[in-house]
């Protein structure tokens, strides 16, 4: 990949994981559709990329009110032990399985929100800075 379409991915990829849209998630299409990357690498320089990332958009966040401690230590300590597991057990993965697993994923997701009711509502922002 050039600089120039890592630049333009990278941008992509930042300004949806600043909406907390899943900037990984296009990242990881990017990567391994278009740039040729290998699934476990594209993998690896997700993880990296999020940390700076996720850094750089936790202040406006937590400006914001849309960051809740409580909860934030319990799923940051689960998601920690999981991920540390689960990154061991997908070392021994066929890369073929990882892309399917991914696929299943994506496409759940997808349909989550396409067929999920009052999606877009101007009640679903004022509830979730509530919360």
């Amino acid at each position: 990949m050039s600089a120039l379409g890592a630049l333009a991915v990278g941008c992509a990829a930042g300004i949806l994981s600043a909406l907390g849209l899943g900037g990984g998630t296009l990242l990881l299409l990017l990567l391994t559709l278009f740039a040729g990357v290998e699934q476990r690498t594209a993998q690896g320089i997700n993880l990296l990329f999020f940390l700076p990332v996720s850094a750089a958009a936790l202040p406006s966040h937590g400006k914001n009110g849309y960051l809740r401690r409580g909860p934030v230590l319990w799923a940051a300590a689960a998601g920690a032990l999981t991920a540390a597991l689960t990154a061991w057990l997908a070392t021994g993965l066929e890369t073929g399985l990882l892309r399917r697993g991914f696929g299943v994923y994506l496409l759940a997701v997808g349909l989550h929100e396409l067929l999920r009711p009052g999606h877009g509502s101007s009640q679903d922002h004022r509830r979730d800075r509530r919360s």
